[in-house]
């Protein structure tokens, strides 16, 4: 939200350091008409933050925003403004999850830095290394509250959403500042950092040499955590009594960036291997020893599991229950000691980060370790031919209007030549089918709505995804999940970003024949405009949209799309009696419950 900061006149024992924000500009730009060079608040976040490699900064401008990311630009950073800050928030926080350094989020006051703070809440439930960086009211007017300008307790609004957070209130402890946020955000277990700035900070000035000397170059700022010996020799104990072993990899595994150890570990061992969600990728999807086309069956025939980089929450079913079928023992690599014992006991965990913990793990396994018997790996390879068989018959249907299963057969097919490419997918029924339907190849390209399941992360998520690698990004929505983020496409059109937005278009929720109980005039609460055409929004921004009726249609839209390299979006016609109510959720949706 574009929003005005305002800024009180300096306090009387603030007016040796604190000029208006022209003069310091000029102080700095033009030092010859200064006494001695002097800095900025301004200049100092920028110098803080490109001390140490972060160039690129996500955000919304506002007074004093704008000046800042005038600024920032003209010292070689780069701004990708957004049309909403929780857009802004998700970009950062999965460019964090693909560099292993903090994104950086700004914004102006009050709604401007709630907007952003569902995107961090978000970032630290995921762990997310991402810093928001917020403008603010003045502390002596806030702590009284007094009434100014777009006046809020930030600090403490952000503190129950954020792994941390700090203020910020004379500029030469900026340097700090930004050390202090970016090594919360990164260190242990990852995850959001709010850092305050009231809008006098900017202002102050100082010495430009003592500033030069404030800023701190943050040395080992993830620094390795090797897992004790003893909890490394326990969990191959364990793992060598297993009958029915099984590994699965979450997406933590994933950011670790371990992924010759983990494959490693995986082969070496000859474990079946189950990766979630955002985990895909790590090994190939068609690789032998990956049981996600039997996902039911190993959960609950799977005696002992090796959780890596994955947390037993609400996606596992707590590890308990029917879907685990019966008693497990657990072995879990984390690197947050306060994560075990969360919902079931853990026989084996090995504390540490997830490259060591695994390198531990792969050198304690001796040439006599034992593999998976032929019974469990057969057991295993029966039921995903029996399941991969039976998904080929559904995929093989080509209906009409398109199904769920034809447009994204005809998606897996063109991806599956290009497995450098991002996808982004959220929705209901798009993101279940979708994450067993496309396959992955490489880790860390597939980016989805994660632990918290939330919906409208797709274009936040397409947007620091091809910042941040350059590549293409697929971004496969629902058009439920669209509509939280659609006006993002003229950010994507702004920038010239290679993305190509799939809308998976049924009229509405779920699906677009849902009808009004009352008989009244207004529609279902589940239904949109029947026949939308998604494809003129992006042709409004100058991008190029087409409009699918068939898997053909699609195929050829895709394909035309990712040779271009320019901004897109399909407008992908789906039956509107497909779907299901709340996807795979069900026994989350109380009326449907009750119908069982």
């Amino acid at each position: 939200m574009a929003s005005v900061l305002t800024q009180a006149p300096p306090a009387a024992d603030d007016a040796p350091k604190a000029k208006s924000r022209e003069a310091a500009i000029t102080s700095v730009l033009h030092p010859q008409e200064s006494a001695a060079p002097l800095t900025d608040g301004f200049h100092l976040v920028i110098d803080a933050l490109k001390l140490n490699d972060l160039n690129t900064i996500f955000g919304l401008v506002g007074i004093p925003i704008t000046d800042l990311a005038r600024l920032a630009q003209g010292e070689g950073m780069r701004f990708i403004g957004f049309r909403h800050e929780q857009h802004a928030g998700n970009a950062a926080a999965i460019a964090g999850y693909m560099t292993q350094k903090p994104g950086i989020c700004m914004t102006v006051s009050a709604p401007g830095f709630l907007n952003g703070l569902t995107a961090l809440a978000n970032a630290t439930t995921n762990c997310f290394p991402m810093i928001l960086i917020s403008g603010s009211s003045e502390r002596e007017i806030v702590d009284l509250q007094q009434g100014d300008y777009e006046e809020m307790d930030q600090l403490n609004a952000a503190k129950p959403y954020a792994k941390a957070a700090y203020r910020v209130l004379h500029a030469e402890d900026i340097g700090i500042g930004v050390a202090r946020a970016i090594r919360a955000a990164v260190s242990g277990r990852p995850g959001g950092v709010y850092l305050d700035l009231p809008a006098k900070l900017l202002a102050q000035t100082m010495d430009a040499a003592r500033g030069k000397q404030s800023l701190v170059k943050v040395v080992d700022a993830v620094p390795r955590q090797i897992p004790a010996a003893d909890s490394v020799r326990r969990a191959l104990d364990l793992l060598k009594s297993a009958k029915r072993p099984l590994i699965l990899l979450g997406k933590g595994a994933a950011y670790a960036q371990a992924d010759a150890e983990i494959r490693a570990l995986v082969e070496k061992t000859g474990i079946p291997y189950l990766p979630m969600s955002m985990a895909k990728g790590l090994l190939p999807d068609t690789h032998e020893q990956s049981a996600g086309a039997a996902r039911s069956f190993v959960l609950a025939e799977a005696d002992v599991v090796m959780l890596i980089g994955a947390r037993l929450n609400w996606l596992l079913s707590h590890g308990k229950g029917k879907t685990w079928g019966g008693p497990k023992q657990f072995i879990q690599l984390d690197i947050a000691p306060t994560e075990i014992d969360s919902n079931v006991a853990i026989a084996a965990p090995v504390i540490g980060d997830i490259g060591s913990s695994v390198s531990a793990l792969l050198a304690g396994i001796g040439s006599g370790f034992p593999k998976p018997s032929a019974e469990w790996t057969g057991a295993i390879a029966e039921r995903k031919d029996k399941n991969l068989k039976k998904m080929a018959v559904t995929l093989a249907q080509n209906p009409s209007p398109m199904n769920f299963h034809s447009a994204l057969r005809a998606i897996r097919d063109v991806l599956k030549t290009r497995p450098d490419i991002n996808v982004v997918n959220e929705g209901a029924n798009t993101l279940d089918y979708c994450r067993s339907i496309v396959d992955m190849y490489e880790p860390r390209k597939r980016f989805d709505s994660g632990t918290w399941g939330i919906m409208g992360i797709g274009m936040g998520y397409a947007i620091g995804a091809a910042v941040v690698s350059g590549k293409p990004v697929v971004a496969i929505e629902g058009d439920s999940a669209f509509g939280f983020s659609g006006m993002e496409l003229e950010t994507i059109c702004r920038y010239e970003l290679p993305v190509c937005t799939i809308v998976f278009n049924n009229n509405g929720v779920y699906r677009g024949t849902d009808v009004n109980l009352s008989g009244g005039k207004d529609v279902a609460p589940t239904v949109f405009v029947k026949g939308a055409r998604y494809d003129k929004m992006i042709e409004a921004f100058g991008g190029i949209g087409y409009n699918a009726t068939t898997p053909e249609e699609l195929t050829k839209a895709l394909l035309e799309s990712i040779a271009s390299g320019k901004p897109s979006l399909i407008n992908a016609v789906i039956d509107e009696a497909a779907g299901t109510e709340s996807g795979r959720l069900t026994n989350l949706n109380p009326q449907s419950a009750a119908k069982k």
